[in-house]
């Protein structure tokens, strides 16, 4: 990562995006899952994990990528490598440091496989018992820090991918409606860190712009 911020010549572009679409979809998600549908009668349900923000988050990551594929790329010395398909990892904070473990072909598999595959991913990182090939090779790295409350942050690319997305907190926020009526709604912010050797800035702002249309309409976007 070190070798990334020194040799990668990275910008960041920042955007707003309305949450408000993207938290009903996980709601009724987990009120689809909330119980165990192999529970026999009168035997009391089981209740499901939720799904995760991160797992909608990764998937349409993958599929902005697929729209924008200058961003799925490795810069490699000479030549620029675009990829057939979204490797998405997710940063994991550790005691000692981080680990960027990897959904791979994130595009191709719905949202409650991506959830299991991560919830997987993250309870063996911490523990220490992911394997080298598991971190390895991501074309595009997530960071989100919304839980700890940081509203906004700028990540590291991580190698060999040209871009990684920072993901701050929702927060509820005055913003001007319709008719400039002041209403509150949910908003978080996005930051794209972008090595400028195979990213240029209109391919990041497209690639952007795309991510927040599809957080905003989660549901058009995953049909």
């Amino acid at each position: 990562m070190s070798e990334s911020m020194a040799a990668a010549p990275h910008f960041y572009l920042t955007i707003s995006v309305d949450a408000a679409n993207l938290l009903s979809i996980r709601e009724q998600a987990n009120a689809a899952l909330a119980a165990d549908p192999s529970a026999g009668a009168g035997e009391p349900a089981t209740p499901a994990r939720k799904v995760s923000l991160n797992a909608f988050l990764v998937k349409l990551v993958a599929g902005a990528l697929a729209r924008h594929p200058r961003v799925n790329a490795t810069w490699n010395g000479d030549t620029i490598t675009l990829h057939a398909t979204a490797d998405v990892a997710l940063a994991v904070a550790l005691e000692d440091g981080l680990v960027a473990p990897v959904v791979r072909d994130a595009g191709a598999k719905s949202i409650a496989a991506i959830d299991a595959e991560l919830a997987d991913l993250v309870t063996r990182a911490r523990a220490g018992r992911l394997e080298p090939a598991e971190y390895a090779g991501a074309g595009f790295t997530i960071s989100n820090l919304g839980s700890f409350g940081i509203e906004e942050f700028t990540a590291i690319i991580n190698p060999p991918g040209s871009a990684s997305l920072a993901v701050g907190a929702i927060e509820r926020v005055p913003v001007a409606g319709a008719g400039d009526l002041v209403e509150v709604r949910p908003r978080m912010k996005l930051t794209l860190s972008c090595d400028h050797r195979a990213i240029d800035g209109a391919v990041g702002a497209a690639f952007l712009a795309s991510l927040k249309d599809a957080l905003e309409h989660p549901v058009r976007a995953l049909l």
